[in-house]
C-alpha cells in the first residue's frame, strides 16, 4: 500500500505505457510524481541515474523504461536489445535498491515465455523450454530484470514485483512500419491507403499467427492497481484474455476504416510466435480486470495516430 502523498519515480513516462501510467497516477490524485527527460537523464549511465535515484529518495519506482519495437527490428538489433534493457533495468533496480526504495514494479513481457508451452501461458511455464528466436535477447532481458527483482526482494525484504503485459496498442503509440508493433504498423497502413485510394496493403508473415491485445490504460491501472496492493507472487501476467489472427485484425481494421483492400503477404518476414495468450487468472483473483474492448480502445487509437501522423 502507498498513499497519494509519497513520492513516485516514473521512468519512461513519454512512452506508450509510461505516459498512460502518468496519466492514471495523475487522475488517482498522487501529487509527487517524479519523472527526467532521456536527454537531461540516460539510464545507460549508471552512476548519474545512481545519483539521481539517492538525491530524490523515492518511495515508490515504476520502471517503463526500455528498448522496445516490432519482430523486424528485435530480430536485427538483438544487441542492443539485451544490452539496453539489461543496463537500464540494472541501474534502475540495485539504483532503487542503494537509494533505500522499498517498492517497486517492474514491467516485463509475455515475449519470455517458451515458444511452445500450453496455452494459455500460465506464470508456471517460465523457463520451461527454449524462446521464440526472433525476439530471444529481448526475452532473456526481461527474465533477468523479473529474477533481479525476486532476488532483491527475498534477500533484502523489498517489495520489488513484476508485471507481465501482453502485447499493448494505444494513444501515444509507435506508427514507424519498421520499428513498430504489428497492431498500429497494421491501422497506418490500411488508413494510409484508404487517404491515397491504393487497392492493396502488404501484410509481412502467413497472418495465421494469434496475438494477444490489451488496451495500454488498462495496463495502466493494473501498474496502480497493483502498486496499492500486497501481492505473495514474484510477478503477474496482466492480459485481456483474449487471442485473434493477425488475419482477424486485418480484417477487423479493414472494417473500422470501411475499406476492403488487397493482401499482398510478404512471406520473407517472420511469423514468430504462432500463439502466446496468456493465463491472466492469478492477477483476476486480486480484483484487477481490463475494461477497454477492442472496439473501445481502437477509436481511441485511431483518434490518436490522425493526431500524430495526418
Amino acid at each position: 500500500m502507498i498513499n497519494k502523498n509519497k513520492k513516485i519515480f516514473l521512468t519512461g513516462h513519454k512512452g506508450l505505457l509510461g505516459s498512460a501510467v502518468l496519466r492514471k497516477l495523475k487522475s488517482e490524485g498522487f501529487k509527487k510524481i517524479i519523472t527526467i527527460e532521456k536527454k537531461k537523464l540516460n539510464f545507460l549511465d549508471q552512476k548519474k541515474t545512481f545519483e539521481f535515484i539517492k538525491k530524490k529518495r523515492p518511495n515508490f519506482v515504476i520502471i517503463c523504461a526500455g528498448r522496445v519495437g516490432g519482430i523486424n527490428v528485435n530480430q536485427k538489433m538483438k544487441s542492443n536489445f539485451i544490452y539496453e534493457n539489461l543496463q537500464i533495468q540494472n541501474n534502475l533496480i540495485h539504483g532503487s535498491f542503494i537509494g533505500g526504495v522499498k517498492n517497486l514494479i517492474f514491467l516485463g513481457s509475455s515475449c519470455i515465455y517458451p515458444k511452445k508451452t500450453k496455452i494459455p501461458i500460465s506464470e508456471d511455464s517460465l523457463l520451461s523450454g527454449p524462446l521464440e528466436e526472433t525476439n530471444d535477447a529481448y526475452a532473456i532481458a526481461k527474465i533477468a530484470g523479473m529474477k533481479m527483482c525476486q532476488s532483491y526482494s527475498e534477500n533484502h525484504k523489498l517489495n520489488y514485483k513484476t508485471l507481465m503485459p501482453c502485447n499493448l496498442y494505444g494513444s501515444g503509440d509507435n506508427y514507424d512500419l519498421i520499428k513498430s508493433h504489428f497492431y498500429p504498423a497494421l491501422i497506418r497502413k490500411i488508413y494510409t491507403a484508404k487517404i491515397k485510394k491504393r487497392k492493396n496493403i502488404e501484410v509481412w508473415g502467413s497472418g495465421l499467427p494469434k496475438r494477444e491485445l490489451m488496451h495500454v490504460d488498462d495496463a495502466a491501472n493494473a501498474i496502480v492497481f497493483f502498486m496499492k496492493k500486497k501481492i505473495k507472487e514474484n510477478f503477474l501476467n496482466i492480459g485481456s484474455g483474449q487471442d485473434f489472427s493477425i488475419n482477424w485484425y486485418v480484417n477487423f481494421i479493414m472494417k473500422k476504416l470501411n475499406v476492403k483492400l488487397k493482401i499482398k503477404r510478404n512471406k520473407k518476414m517472420p511469423d514468430g510466435t504462432l500463439r502466446k495468450l496468456i493465463d491472466s487468472s492469478k492477477a483476476n483473483k486480486y480484483g484487477w480486470k481490463p475494461k477497454i474492448s477492442l472496439d473501445e480502445g481502437f477509436s481511441k487509437t485511431f483518434k490518436s495516430l490522425k493526431k500524430d501522423l495526418y
